[in-house]
């Protein structure tokens, strides 16, 4: 579990160079680079933020979509706190670990100490990894000038694209990426920057919509008359 923990922490780690470019490309300061990687810490939320404050979105509504990517979280932290069971006094610092990676890692365990090292071992080298990554990309971006012009603008997209593409294992997770792709592309000519992130988030709940309705026309029916004779 220490290798796998170290595996995905260096691998994701890394990625956080791509989000300080894409930060100073948004017009982000060095410093507030670096203090959303401190303190949110959740990179597909941070890469939503700086991409809607790029396209020349509304503040409000830029953080709005980054808060909303980032409720999963609050889901992966009940399944947690059941598999980890931490002390009390540590839960506060824990929870700001509790992203997409570290569930991953720990859930993959198959005993509570494997899972609270696996959690450990790849909370703490992406949170190190991330934020140093992010400065230096920061730096980089401010040194070279304009990260437009070098086309580094779209080095935090394919990234997230990268990370996200080996997650859609199911067709429920595929067709939910493929509206969402499709509602955010097609809604972004006619509202403002940062709104088509908010209403391509109303894919998940309409493909589960559908499917539950799909699931409900294959349920066997009743019993029919001549079954009763």
């Amino acid at each position: 579990m220490v290798r796998d923990g170290l595996g995905v922490g260096v691998a994701v780690g890394l990625s956080g160079f791509a989000f300080g470019v894409t930060a100073a490309g948004a017009g982000l300061s060095v410093a507030q680079a670096c203090a959303l990687s401190l303190l949110v810490f959740t990179g597909a939320s941070q890469f939503a933020l700086v991409g809607a404050l790029a396209a020349g979105g509304n503040p409000l509504t830029a953080a709005a979509g980054a808060f909303f990517l980032g409720t999963r979280n609050a889901f992966y932290g009940l399944r947690l706190s059941q598999l980890l069971r931490l002390p009390r006094a540590v839960r506060p610092f824990a929870a700001h670990w509790v992203i997409d990676e570290t569930t991953a890692v720990a859930l993959a365990q198959r005993d509570r100490r494997s899972a609270r090292l696996g959690f450990t071992v790849t909370g703490l080298s992406l949170y190190v990894l991330w934020n140093l990554t992010t400065l230096l990309g920061a730096l980089g971006a401010e040194a070279i000038g304009d990260p437009n012009a070098w086309g580094l603008d779209a080095a935090g997209p394919a990234v997230f694209l990268a990370l996200l593409a080996p997650m859609l294992k199911t067709a429920t997770e595929r067709a939910t990426a493929v509206l969402a792709l499709v509602l955010g592309l097609g809604l972004l000519p006619v509202l403002p920057a940062g709104v088509p992130v908010l209403v391509a988030a109303l894919a998940a709940p309409a493909v589960l919509y559908l499917k539950g309705r799909g699931a409900a026309g294959r349920a066997p029916s009743g019993p029919t008359s001549g079954d009763l004779r």
